[in-house]
């Protein structure tokens, strides 16, 4: 006997397809609040009925580096008054992973955004690093079904991955980003001089998310990255400069063309070394900061490609290398705590089902066939990644 579905003969449907198309434009400047740099006044009016309202987020971790910033917005308002009006001073909130894991936070701002009357024609100008960008972005497009976001990233991460997407967020129930939006922004400033002032890690955490994309998109890039390494560390800043514009570029170009840029299926290809990543965000209370995780992922999930003969060893070599001469330490004790209690809460592959659930779906990762080419897999060896763990912990203790 056969067992179907039969079609319901009282059933009236209508289907309905919405298009829809966002633009945004990702621009590259020095000096964004100099009287004489009319970018953000240009991005204001050029949507029309001008001065527009703005509440500026600040990212408090620039404060002891960038003293003169409130004063210089201040100064920006009064020059290009036709152009913006600040509803208020600005909104100085917490930096780093804080951001993130404060809730409050949001409820705060929304709290600004209705007392100041802000609108969807409105707009917030979120200035600061990647978590701040996320956080101010969040309450953003839950405001009114969301406000005008121009986004002005001031890390290396920010500037080159995180604030050119279109994904906004915070963390909740011990995971990231668990809560948030897909909402392109109204605009991107990337305003290189705000690197100037960043400590080494913040300089070097973002060049990860560069060699990230680099490994599954663009062999030629990673070579740049490669040979560019020495320059790198000692803060060249036109190689800094061709680094965050490529990987920018590279990410703008994965979201335009890649078919599924709001993550309705399984996979996430630019999310490469970012399973393990997270997890050990978590496990370190957030003392590595993203990069920094993302590079252990990156090194993590390469080796296990090579162990499992997807990648040449010459290629997995040049991988590490290319890591450990950009600064990164590829191995945390993290990684191996609680590694054979599986029920325990810090049990590294949690992270693989935690990854696997913030989409839905089959598990997907993104592995490398060869550098410049990613490919995905929907299963893995737990005894495999353990050997990758080993050899990490074993290259990492020779190059101590």
């Amino acid at each position: 006997m056969t067992i179907g579905i039969k079609s319901a003969s009282n059933v009236r449907s209508l289907k309905q397809c919405v298009p829809v198309t966002f633009n945004y434009d990702v621009h590259f400047t020095r000096g964004l609040f100099e009287l004489n740099n009319p970018l953000l006044a240009q991005v204001l009016t050029a949507a029309g009925d001008s001065p527009k309202k703005v509440l500026a987020v600040v990212d408090a971790g620039l404060m002891p580096h960038q003293p003169a910033l409130l004063d210089n917005l201040a100064a920006y308002a009064e020059f290009y008054r036709d152009a913006l009006i600040f509803v208020q001073q600005p909104a100085i909130v917490p930096g780093g992973e804080a951001a993130k894991n404060d809730p409050q936070l949001v409820e705060q701002l929304h709290h600004i955004i209705d007392r100041a009357g802000l609108c969807r024609h409105s707009y917030i100008l979120a200035i600061g690093g990647g978590a701040v960008l996320d956080m101010a972005g969040y309450a953003a497009a839950t405001a009114h079904r969301g406000i005008r976001l121009i986004r002005v990233p001031t890390t290396v991460l920010a500037q080159n991955d995180s604030g050119v997407g279109v994904k906004n967020g915070i963390n909740a129930f011990g995971k990231k980003n668990f809560l948030g939006t897909f909402a392109p922004p109204y605009a991107v400033l990337n305003d290189l001089d705000f690197l100037t002032t960043l400590d080494d890690r913040n300089w070097r955490s973002g060049i990860a998310e560069a060699v990230k994309v680099a490994l599954i998109k663009d062999a030629d890039f990673f070579d740049f990255i490669t040979r560019h390494a020495p320059a790198l560390v000692q803060r060249d800043m036109q190689a800094m400069q061709e680094l965050i514009y490529r990987c920018a570029q590279l990410h703008l170009e994965h979201i335009t063309t890649s078919g599924d840029p709001f993550e309705k299926g399984s996979s996430r290809p630019l999310d490469f070394g970012h399973w393990a990543a997270h997890k050990l965000e978590q496990l370190t209370n957030y003392n590595l900061r993203h990069g920094e995780a993302v590079a252990i992922g990156i090194a993590l999930d390469s080796t296990y490609s090579y162990l499992i003969g997807l990648l040449a060893k010459s290629d997995w070599q040049q991988i590490l290398n290319t890591l450990q001469a950009l600064g990164f330490s590829l191995y945390v004790p993290e990684l191996v705590a609680q590694l054979h209690q599986l029920e325990h809460p810090d049990y590294l592959f949690r992270g693989l089902r935690e990854f696997q659930e913030h989409l839905g779906g089959e598990l997907t990762l993104m592995l490398l066939e060869k550098i410049g080419k990613g490919v995905e897999v929907h299963h893995v060896d737990l005894l495999v990644y353990e050997r990758a763990i080993a050899l990490l912990q074993h290259h990492n203790q020779l190059g101590e």
